[in-house]
């Protein structure tokens, strides 16, 4: 069964911000993510992340597309089957993290 996607709007102005041939390539994965989003642990496709010094995002789960150097982090709303994409962005530095991290305190405290 496919969860229903969302996005922040924060996260659809990152994925606007991709080159189309990316954005193409995200979108799939997202969708084929979507079929079954829940982390690795419980059978599913998504990758668990957790507390790493000021980024604590356990609870939240990303999806790598090495190639692009992008990640794609989300989070799961299990009582809806709801998949929440919180931020699209390059994984350099960590800045993926840290903007998901920001946008966790933002909407999930």
């Amino acid at each position: 069964m496919t969860w229903t996607v969302e996005y922040l709007k924060e996260a659809l102005e990152d994925m606007k911000g991709l080159e189309k041939s990316s954005r193409i390539q995200v979108i799939n994965g997202i969708r084929k993510v979507s079929q079954n989003p829940l982390p690795a642990s419980e059978g599913g496709y998504g990758k668990a992340l957790g507390n790493k010094h000021e980024m604590k995002l356990a609870g939240f789960c990303k999806i790598k597309f090495s190639a692009l150097g992008i990640r794609a982090v989300y989070k799961l709303i299990r009582d809806k089957e709801h998949m929440l994409i919180v931020v699209v962005s390059v994984r350099a530095d960590e800045e993926v993290y840290k903007e998901a991290s920001k946008r966790k305190n933002k909407y999930f405290l």
